[in-house]
């Protein structure tokens, strides 16, 4: 079982990447701002990635409609990075996580055909692609960690991605980069629901995990409210997030890169999904770079300081895409509306990088 296993393992994988080749020459894969309209998946998706005001931009996108070569299949990622080589890592996760997932989604499907059959494989596909996305980040992570082209020792990445096939989302997230979906409420109004969970290390049961890892959370005095990540005996990397890819620094102390993974039954009231990055910060406190510099040896992380969200809610992110008459602007409207409420709430702090992907579920209205 296990030399069949690792020989459709190695032919998934090749397939997968073949294919995403092929169908990002087909223009079916997107990985700037711009739009992609799903034919067969019946969606249409507009992106937008605004670099902030610190240099390199560290946010990193991708939309593959015929994912897996399924006409009512598409994927949508959008990646965060932090760090010196943050740029560097969100790419990396970009470019390795959907083949990676593919390939495993592929062979956990074989396998459960050869073993189940077809019947009880269509009551397994939301465990299988829990299984396959575990898998898939576990193998990334592993990528990362041996590579010797970047540093991910002090850089990472969020991770934050759906699978749409047919009238199901499977919803991926590693990191603090968040998903919102935009529904019709019975009144006619746009509603928000939030899909994800913001994986903050101050959440209880993140926490928890790393203090038992023998990490440290707590927030300074000039950062009220902000809790970070800390090595046990030093003021160091300071991270912000309890999940991500990369930031091998505290991977021994309780910090994972492990998805949630879930899913969602889209109904005909749903109306589209949001997927947003962090999209502001502050520069660093001077002690982190003080203390990661001088002694450390540069072991530090540059972090973010708030989200995009906690300048525009939930809420006021729905309103402003439904409001956006054209729908290839809606991601760039709620950007630039991100970027103006920030300047306006938290004068003083410098404008990180913000990016939005907006998939909309069907291709018009519904009358």
């Amino acid at each position: 079982m296990w030399q069949l296993s690792s020989l459709l393992q190695r032919l998934a994988r090749s397939m997968a990447l073949g294919k995403e080749r092929k169908e990002e020459e087909q223009g079916t894969v997107l990985r700037t701002s711009g739009t992609l309209r799903g034919e067969g998946s019946g969606t249409f998706a507009a992106v937008w990635s605004r670099r902030g005001e610190k240099g390199t931009n560290q946010d990193c996108s991708v939309v593959w409609e015929g994912f897996g070569c399924q006409d009512d299949t598409i994927f949508c990622g959008i990646f965060d990075g932090h760090g010196q080589w943050g740029h560097y890592v969100s790419k990396a996760v970009r470019d390795s996580l959907p083949p990676s997932l593919l390939c495993r989604w592929q062979e956990a499907v074989a396998l459960a055909s050869l073993i189940d059959g077809e019947k009880k494989l269509c009551d397994s596909h939301f465990d299988l692609w829990k299984q396959s996305y575990l898998a898939a980040a576990a193998a990334v992570d592993d990528e990362l960690r041996r590579s010797r082209r970047l540093d991910a020792v002090n850089s990472g990445s969020t991770a934050l991605s759906i699978v749409k096939k047919g009238d199901t989302m499977v919803i991926a997230n590693v990191g603090d980069s968040r998903a919102v979906l935009g529904t019709m409420s019975d009144d006619g109004s746009i509603a928000a629901v939030q899909l994800t969970v913001d994986f903050k290390p101050n959440l209880p049961q993140e926490k928890a995990r790393i203090v038992q890892c023998k990490g440290r959370v707590h927030c300074h005095d000039d950062e009220p409210g902000v809790h970070r990540v800390w090595l046990p005996h030093r003021e160091a990397p300071g991270l912000a997030m309890s999940r991500a890819f990369g930031d091998y620094c505290v991977k021994d102390y309780g910090v994972i890169s492990a998805p949630e993974v879930t899913q969602r039954r889209i109904a005909a009231r749903d109306q589209f999904v949001i997927l947003a990055t962090d999209g502001v910060s502050s520069q660093p406190p001077f002690y982190v770079f003080a203390v990661g510099t001088i002694l450390l040896h540069h072991l530090t992380v540059v972090v973010k300081w708030r989200q995009v969200w906690d300048v525009v809610s939930n809420e006021e992110a729905v309103q402003i895409v439904a409001a956006t008459p054209d729908r290839e602007k809606a991601a760039n409207h709620l950007v630039q509306c991100a970027v103006r409420a920030w300047r306006r709430k938290r004068r003083g702090y410098a404008v990180d990088d913000c990016s939005a992907i907006c998939l909309f579920l069907h291709h018009s209205p519904p009358s």
